[in-house]
């Protein structure tokens, strides 16, 4: 434990020990409008932090209390929730309550991006909750597909679980694809999932949601920039279970069929309840088996998680220990060919709805860079995906300390890892092509290549490419070819991570008459290291792709293996990264809440953050010995191998910022407020900026920090029919830092191009609506109006070329900025009556830019979701649901042509005018997934 972390962990041990004393109790009710019992609703009794549910009649109690005066909160989902003063003398208290429809849950106590618990109606704040009952109907798509339901924020969850993007407000450009949460924050109960991001290393990779996730808040922009640890652009809080003073559960079970009639299923379960002596616990988590969205050839993923708290409450606050042990495998689709730029349609045989177009499974050994001497070796499985694994532990207490004092403490530590075990890029290589044959690695493959099917040693093709140096086409001998005269441009991508981190968050609160003040200190510090290495493999371009082993074959000559027998060549020879960093992150915070009036309060915060980053990188040269790794002079494959030089390339920056964040919150009357907000917040660098813009030369400079402006105006308001959230935004973002991921076809090379620095700025509008004509049947309406410019924005390009003489850079400045709809929305309607209910909801995502030069669109797409349940008894109940109802082949994101090392940026407008007829890269959003559940609570 790093020293500076002892001092809390003592305070925590001093202030969790509490007599209790009491000797009242409140006990109630809580109904709807028509006298039904609300199940499940949370009971809350400040000061003490009590809390219990509701049983299966509606009823409550809260023991063991001195006599005073408290506050009672109640608050159930689609409810206005209920807040009543209550004293406590010399008997027990009754109270029967009745609450009303609030769909969107203005009334419920939010505790994310704010320094204290505020209903949403109070905050100001554009806050959104999805709550337990809605979260139960979106889980299944994970992490980011849940998250489509906040206004304001755009989710593309087109490859999986996993290597997802999630941003707000045009606060985006750094969050492309492999670092896809780059600006906002992931957490569970308040901390961060994860500490540090860098290529294919994000938060997503170590979350699952299941029943164990009691709601969700999210924070787009504004106090996110003084509430959270390096993360401006907003943040996504996961909530778990809390105590109850009954003992219950739940098991779900799920089943469906997704895409091709793929099979998945899944088992939840949650349990918990009272230990005695003011202790309660809860555990739960899941297990799941998925056969994947698209077709392949293995299951695309697998395994699960634990979750548990366990909480000693008394009349001063609470002490509560929790815990996470994550096991799970799962994969990431790269994207489906396609032509026509105008109109875009499938190509080569593959479908939008079906075509996963990854590598099939196999298992081979591939020499490890770094240990050459040893004879170590690396597996490689591409079924395997990542494998990832947190095992994370931590202690949360609060504490009132007297005299409107208290103070709140979190801590908690974890050790990650992520094993990738993938495919990245499937490009169209054509037999023309001399890359095809050099990319092995060999010295000079030309002659009579042979092409066998690598499981069944079958000869698929044989062919003569004597004349591709001079621009001549190959030329089969025999009846034998390759589908499309190609084969794909893939490389296995072995990625290992591991990190160890600390992270806490103490904050100390003083209540006034008219100030509540509160500051604090946020800590974070992760040991992280990774290794890549990157092989070529040979398979061919279809939608079920085979392995292929590859040799060359002319006459009276040996013959020469192009590939291993499981068809990887050029072992370790396309990109090698060996790196390690320490990161220290440090942050002092205060805000003020201050009370002008009943009706006018103003926010005033401060955030000063100090973050460390000291690491090294190896530098890589090519293992030289006389016929290879293993010696043999007719083994081709294993010639181009890197490993370190012994030399490392080190760093060591300090980054220092300050953020602050203001705002007015106006409450026009005890249903309405309006509230104004600007923050101004930074964005330090993560470590993708050491470990992939040098490579070969000193890491001699830091890298900028990132500034982001946010100005926001919302209104709030309801009624006993509606409710609506409008919040106007504007949000600039300056030194946005891009590197594009290139390759030199001439000698092999996979690199990044020096970083631009650019500027960008979105003005919008988002809003959330809720409209309950009858007590069991409810319309929401959600969405954004938004335009983003790259107002200064350049782009490097390095004409496919490890040689700067004929590099140039292109200026975008003006543009659109790329991947941000000017519309997305959902429209929604629900049914909930005596034993049934139902949903049908429309997602609508507007027309995108592919790129900054603004040459390809990415047209609107509209999915449609349904789901119908039917209450079988009080504890069973069932549900059919529909993902992608009419099974859209809407486009989620765009890769560029279908050209091996291509990007997004490489379609230019001259391109695309010089190649009409190119086939290039799209990623398709999933396709229809049916699902049927059972739910036992008990």
């Amino acid at each position: 434990m790093p020293k500076v972390l002892f001092p809390f962990f003592l305070f925590v041990v001093l202030l969790a020990h509490n007599r209790v004393s009491a000797q009242y109790s409140i006990r109630g009710v809580v109904e709807d409008k028509a006298g039904q019992p609300y199940v499940g609703a949370h009971v809350k009794l400040v000061p003490g932090s009590y809390s219990t549910t509701t049983n299966d009649q509606g009823e409550f109690e809260l023991s063991n209390l001195k006599s005073g005066e408290y506050l009672l909160s109640i608050s159930y989902l689609g409810t206005k929730g209920y807040v009543e003063k209550i004293g406590i003398n010399t008997d027990d208290v009754h109270v029967d309550i009745v609450l009303k429809d609030d769909i969107l849950a203005l009334r419920t106590v939010v505790v994310t991006g704010t320094f204290e618990p505020r209903s949403k109606l109070s905050s100001s704040t554009a806050i959104s909750t999805l709550e337990a009952d809605g979260l139960n109907h979106r889980v299944l798509g994970g992490t980011a597909n849940l998250l489509q339901a906040i206004p304001g924020t755009f989710t593309d969850a087109s490859a999986g679980e996993v290597f997802t993007k999630v941003y707000t407000r045009g606060i985006s450009a750094s969050a492309e694809d492999d670092m896809g949460w780059y600006y906002v924050s992931l957490q569970e109960d308040g901390l961060p999932v994860s500490l540090v991001q860098h290529s294919y290393y994000g938060p997503d990779i170590f979350h699952r949601a299941d029943i164990y996730t009691d709601r969700v808040e999210a924070i787009r922009g504004g106090s996110a920039a003084i509430t959270a640890l390096n993360a401006p652009g907003g943040i996504y809080n996961f909530i778990s279970k809390g105590p109850s003073d009954v003992f219950g559960g739940e098991i779900r079970i799920q089943g469906g069929l997704q895409g091709d009639n793929n099979p998945m299923s899944k088992i939840d379960g949650r349990f918990g309840g009272p230990m005695g002596n003011h202790w309660f616990f809860n555990i739960g988590g899941h297990y799941r088996k998925d056969e994947g969205a698209r077709n392949t050839d293995f299951t695309f993923s697998k395994g699960g998680q634990l979750r548990f708290n366990l909480m000693k409450k008394h009349e001063k606050g609470f002490i509560k220990f929790y815990g996470k042990l994550l096991d799970d495998f799962t994969n990431r689709y790269t994207g489906v060919a396609a032509k026509n730029w105008d109109d875009p349609v499938a190509a080569y045989g593959q479908d939008f709805n079906t075509t996963a177009l990854l590598m099939p499974a196999f298992s081979a050994d591939v020499p490890d860079g770094r240990r050459l001497s040893e004879g170590a070796t690396d597996r490689f499985d591409p079924s395997q995906g990542v494998h990832a694994q947190d095992k994370a532990f931590g202690v949360e207490f609060l504490q009132d300390l007297g005299m409107d004092w208290s103070v709140r403490f979190n801590l908690k530590y974890s050790h990650k890892s992520a094993n990738w075990q993938t495919a990245i890029s499937n490009a169209f290589v054509s037999l023309d092509d001399p890359l095809a044959y050099f990319i092995s690695g060999a010295q000079f493959p030309v002659g009579q290549v042979v092409f066998n099917d690598a499981v069944s040693g079958e000869e698929l093709a044989r062919l003569d490419n004597s004349g591709i140096l001079s621009g001549e086409s190959f030329a089969y001998i025999g009846t034998g070819t390759l589908p499309y005269d190609a084969i794909m441009g893939t490389a296995s991508w072995l990625k290992q991570n591991k990190s160890d981190e600390w992270m806490n968050k103490m904050t100390i609160r003083k209540l006034t008459d008219n100030h509540d003040i509160t500051f604090g200190l946020g800590l974070g510090f992760s040991d992280t290291s990774l290794f890549t290495q990157g092989s070529f493999g040979y398979v061919t371009y279809e939608p079920n792709p085979r392995m292929l082993q590859v040799t060359l074959e002319n006459p009276g000559q040996p013959v020469i293996a192009l590939s291993d027998s499981n068809g990887l060549s050029n072992y370790g020879g396309l990109f090698f990264d060996n790196a390690r960093a320490d990161v220290a992150q440090v942050a002092f915070f205060a805000n003020d809440r201050w009370k002008l009036s009943d009706r006018i309060h103003i926010d005033i915060g401060l955030r000063y953050e100090s973050m460390g980053h000291k690491g090294s990188k190896d530098q890589a040269v090519p293992f030289e010995r006389e016929g290879g790794y293993d010696g043999n002079p007719i083994t081709d494959y294993d010639n181009g191998i890197l490993m370190p030089s012994g030399e490392r390339d080190s760093f060591d920056f300090k980054y220092d910022y300050l953020s602050y964040s203001t705002a007015l919150n106006y409450a026009v009357n005890d249903h309405t407020s309006i509230f104004g907000r600007f923050s101004s917040g930074n964005k330090a660098p993560e470590l993708n900026y050491y470990f992939n813009n040098f490579s070969g030369v000193p890491i001699n400079q830091k890298g900028q920090v990132q500034e982001i402006n946010q100005l926001e105006m919302g209104f709030k308001g309801q009624t006993n029919q509606f409710s609506v959230m409008a919040t106007a935004f504007w949000s600039q973002l300056r030194n946005i830092g891009i590197a594009d991921f290139q390759f030199d076809p001439d000698d092999g090379s996979v690199f990044y191009a020096p970083v631009q620095f650019n500027d960008s700025r979105t003005v919008g509008i988002e809003w959330e609506s809720a409209y309950t004509p009858l007590s069991y049947l409810a319309f929401t309406f959600n969405g954004s109006l938004q335009n983003a410019k790259a107002t200064q924005w350049t782009v490097y390009d390095a004409s496919d070329s490890v040689d700067r003489s004929d590099d140039v850079i292109l200026d975008y400045s003006g543009n659109t900025l790329a991947f941000n709809p000017k519309i997305m929305f959902n429209l929604g309607v629900a049914y909930n009556k005596d034993k049934w209910n139902g949903y049908y909801r429309w997602q609508f995502m507007g027309e995108r830019e592919g790129n900054v030069a603004n040459a390809f669109q990415l047209p609107a797409y509209s999915i449609f979701n349904t789901g119908v349940g039917f209450q079988i008894n009080n504890n069973l109940s069932a549900h059919l649901e529909v993902n992608n109802l009419f099974n859209s082949g809407g486009l989620a994101n765009f890769f560029g042509p279908n050209n091996f090392g291509a990007s997004a940026n490489s379609a230019t407008a001259d391109y695309i005018q010089a190649n009409p007829d190119a086939s290039f890269i799209v990623v398709p959003v999933l396709p229809r997934g049916t699902y049927l559940s059972l739910d036992y609570k008990f």
